[in-house]
């Protein structure tokens, strides 16, 4: 064979490589994009829950070290649902204009300022940065799903889960350690708010470079097959799923404001009603991850959605005994509910849409309505208990709110989408 000959078969079998070796670094480079973005969604799901969870614990300690009364106390985990309910309808025109990565960056750094804020010796500014994380949190909130079903549309439920895991793991360890680091710290309980930052800026420097891509590629454009935007207002499918949203939000937010008050003047020490209510947040972990895994691979969600109402109805009626065991029990089922209830909410803004931009819009107005009527449950609970000196009806108003999700939630479980 000539040299001429093989110099050509050589070249023949470099050429052959070429392809298949850039198509392997071509797969290595984007399963690690995929990878840093799924951390940064991870991490950013960290900073989403944690910063508020941390105020119950540590709500007496606030009151007796600055003198605000049981309305105002209710008023710092009621503030971020304000802002939640105000700025949510704002977010998909922030994703339309800057990119959902850079959006999803901004919300992050409006977090950090607000925990900074909260640690600065001034009643003014523990509201002011509550507001103001609030602000970030409501960015975020509406954004992730449609980031989600955008990017990993064949692993929606498997991906919604992790980041639901994520955001209950570190709100449960929030609340757990509230207590123990408020006494621990010279700062105090301000120490326990303001530790979160290191999350909050961790996630700014994991959505950096994603918001360089993200600006690099804009590809939060409107595809051609989105077709003329459905009226939201006007689809019932959209209320329910609205309804269900702000319902399940007002027996969260309530529950972390007041449950371990409710425990204390029933004989539990302050730290152990911090960690039941831990327990609780760290029940709904695992079920977080299940559920919208379980909702995704299902058409129709209504089973799920019964099981899940009635896990809350029970568990609030067993606060009710003030027996040990059975308050135990109680929390863990309102755990359950809890984090199947954020689940499921969170898989109906992607199962009852038919693409991103949809589901951005959809999530913002479910999150906007639905934090507005979320805003006023531990307000109202600090106010019954100041006018009845008890929380039997803030509890029996509890378990009516959880019948009326379940009405609200068969709906919005049908399998259907919104245009």
């Amino acid at each position: 064979m000539s040299s001429h000959t093989q110099q050509h078969q050589h070249s023949l079998s470099l050429t052959e490589k070429e392809p298949s070796q850039h198509g392997t670094e071509q797969t290595q480079h984007t399963s690690r994009n995929y990878a840093l973005l799924l951390a940064g969604i991870i991490v950013l799901a960290a900073t989403m829950r944690s910063p508020i969870t941390a105020t119950g614990p540590v709500v007496e300690l606030i009151r007796s070290d600055t003198g605000i009364g049981h309305t105002m106390a209710g008023l710092l985990t009621s503030l971020p649902l304000i802002a939640f309910a105000a700025v949510s309808p704002f977010a998909p025109r922030l994703a339309r204009r800057f990119g959902l990565e850079t959006a999803l960056l901004l919300a992050v750094i409006i977090v950090t300022g607000g925990i900074t804020l909260r640690l600065l010796p001034s009643v003014a500014a523990l509201y002011a940065g509550t507001a103001l994380l609030g602000c970030g949190i409501a960015f975020s909130n509406v954004l992730l799903p449609s980031l989600i079903k955008r990017d990993f549309p064949l692993r929606v439920g498997m991906v919604t889960g992790l980041y639901s895991v994520s955001m209950n793991m570190f709100a449960s360890i929030s609340s757990g350690i509230s207590v123990p680091v408020a006494e621990a710290s010279s700062l105090g309980w301000r120490a326990s708010l303001g530790m979160w930052v290191i999350f909050s800026i961790l996630a700014v420097l994991l959505w950096l470079p994603q918001a360089w891509k993200g600006r690099q590629q804009m590809l939060y454009a409107t595809s051609l097959n989105e077709g003329t935007p459905t009226r939201l207002r006007t689809s019932s499918l959209a209320w329910f799923v609205t309804l269900f949203m702000g319902l399940q939000s007002l027996i969260f937010y309530t529950t972390i404001t007041w449950l371990p008050e409710i425990l204390t003047d029933q004989g539990f020490s302050a730290s152990s009603a911090g960690w039941m209510l831990s327990l609780m947040q760290l029940v709904s972990v695992p079920v977080t991850f299940v559920v919208p895994i379980l909702a995704g691979r299902t058409k129709d969600q209504r089973l799920l959605t019964t099981i899940t109402c009635m896990s809350l109805i029970f568990g609030y009626a067993l606060l009710f005994t003030g027996v040990p065991v059975l308050v135990t029990i109680g929390v863990a089922l309102a755990g359950v509910g809890a984090g199947a209830s954020f689940g499921l909410v969170t898989m109906f803004f992607v199962l009852r849409t038919t693409h991103a931009r949809e589901a951005a819009r959809l999530s913002g107005m479910a999150q906007s309505f639905g934090y507005l009527l979320a805003a006023g449950g531990p307000l109202l609970f600090g106010l019954l208990h100041d006018w009845t000196h008890g929380w039997t009806l803030p509890l029996l108003i509890q378990i009516f709110v959880a019948i009326v999700l379940l009405m609200t939630g068969i709906q919005a479980s049908k399998d259907q989408t919104i245009s």
